[in-house]
C-alpha cells in the first residue's frame, strides 16, 4: 500500500520509475549493453513462486539486483551473479572473496536503505535478508514495489509473517539455494552449490562425548543466544553439541546470565561482528567474577563464527565445517559434558 503522505523526493522518484524503465528498454533496443551480461540461462521461462506469503513473478532473470543483508548478497554471489548487484546494503561483515570471484558489488551508504535510494538504482529485484527490510522506513512495501515493476524476495528461513518458522534443516537451506537459483535464472549454478555443500556436510563427524554449548550472539546485561529452531541449532546438532537453549522454539532468545551460569556449558560459540568482536566478548567473560568460573571460560573452550555466517544461507555449511575443525582443535575428546 502506498503511504498516504509521500515526501517530494519520493513522489518524484515514483513518477520517474516508469520513465526509467522505458529508458532501460530503449537502451537495450538501440544496442546499448545492459549493466550486467545475462548468462546462457537468461532465456528461461517466467518464474512464479510464493515467498513469505507474497506472490512473486519474474518474466526473465533479474539483471539489476539490490541486496539487503549479507545473506542475500552472498546468495547472489554464490550463484555467480555478483555482477548483477547494483547495490548491496546492510552488510554484517566482509563478503568472502571466494564468493565474489573478483567482482566488487557497490555498497550502499548506511544500513537499511530508503526507498528513494533503492529506486534510484532502477532495480528489477530487491532481495532482502529479513522481512523487516521491506517497510515504509526501508526499501518500501513489497506490494508497492511490485506496482512499480520491481520484484522482491526474502530469504525463506527469515520468513515470520505467518508466525515463528518451523525448525530449520539443512534440506531447508539447500531448498533455499535451489529456489534462489530458479528465481535468478541460475538453476545449474544452484545445483552445483548444493552438490558441493552436501559433500562438505558429509565430512562433518559429530562429537559423541555429550558436550553442552551456548551460542552467544550479542548483549551484555542480557545475552542474546541461539535457540532451538534456526541456524545455531542445526549447526550445534551437526557438531554433536547439546544447545542449552535448544528447547526454546525460537531462532534466537534473550535470557538472563543466571540461566547460562546454571547450565554451565562446556563450549561457548561466539558470534564475531563489527563493533561486537568475539575477542571483546572473551575479555568481558573473563573479567566477570562469576562468568569467569564457567567451564567453557576457564578452559578457553570458544568457537568463533562470523555474524554473516550465523544466519541461514550459503555460508551455513562452510561455517559448520570450520567450527568442526575448531572443536577438534580444542581437544575436548573424552569430556563428560552435560554441565558436570
Amino acid at each position: 500500500m502506498i503511504p498516504k503522505v509521500l515526501s517530494p523526493a519520493r513522489r518524484a522518484l515514483l513518477a520517474l520509475a516508469p520513465i526509467a524503465a522505458l529508458v532501460v528498454l530503449a537502451g537495450c533496443a538501440s544496442g546499448t549493453a545492459p549493466a550486467a551480461t545475462p548468462t546462457p540461462e537468461a532465456s528461461i521461462a517466467p518464474v512464479s513462486l510464493e515467498n513469505c506469503g507474497f506472490a512473486v513473478t519474474v518474466d526473465a532473470p533479474p539483471t539489476r539486483i539490490v541486496t539487503i543483508k549479507s545473506t542475500s548478497v552472498e546468495m547472489v554471489a554464490a550463484l555467480g551473479l555478483a555482477d548483477r548487484i547494483v547495490g548491496a546494503a546492510f552488510l554484517d561483515g566482509p563478503i568472502p572473496e571466494s564468493l565474489l570471484d573478483g567482482v566488487t558489488p557497490p555498497v550502499m551508504e548506511g544500513k537499511l536503505p530508503s526507498q528513494e535510494a533503492v529506486l534510484a538504482l532502477r532495480p528489477d529485484l530487491v532481495f532482502g535478508g529479513w522481512e523487516s527490510n521491506f517497510s515504509a522506513e526501508g526499501a518500501g512495501d513489497r506490494a508497492e514495489l511490485a506496482g512499480l515493476g520491481i520484484a522482491s524476495y526474502v530469504s525463506p528461513a527469515a520468513c515470520r509473517s505467518a508466525g515463528v518458522p518451523g525448525p530449520l534443516t539443512f534440506e531447508g537451506v539447500f531448498n533455499e539455494i535451489t529456489e534462489a537459483g530458479a528465481l535468478l535464472g541460475a538453476k545449474d549454478a544452484a545445483a552445483k552449490v548444493v552438490a558441493a555443500q552436501r559433500k562438505q556436510l558429509a565430512t562433518v563427524e559429530p562429537d559423541t562425548t555429550g558436550l553442552t554449548a551456548a551460542w552467544y550472539s550479542s548483549g551484555r546485561e542480557t545475552p542474546y543466544m541461539g535457540a532451538g529452531t534456526g541456524a545455531p541449532q542445526i549447526v550445534m546438532d551437526a557438531l554433536g553439541l547439546k544447545n542449552i537453549f535448544g528447547d526454546v522454539a525460537e531462532t534466537w532468545v534473550s535470557v538472563g546470565w543466571e540461566r547460562v551460569i546454571e547450565a554451565n556449558p562446556d563450549v561457548i560459540v561466539l558470534v564475531d561482528s563489527p563493533g561486537n568482536h568475539a575477542t571483546d566478548k572473551i575479555e568481558r567473560l573473563k573479567a566477570d567474577p562469576v562468568l569467569s568460573k564457567l567451564k567453557a571460560v576457564q578452559g578457553d573452550a570458544f568457537l568463533v563464527i562470523p555474524f554473516a555466517a550465523s544466519e541461514a544461507g550459503v555460508r551455513t555449511v562452510p561455517a559448520l565445517v570450520d567450527l568442526a575443525a575448531q572443536l577438534r582443535a580444542l581437544g575436548l575428546e573424552g569430556h563428560q559434558g552435560q554441565g558436570e
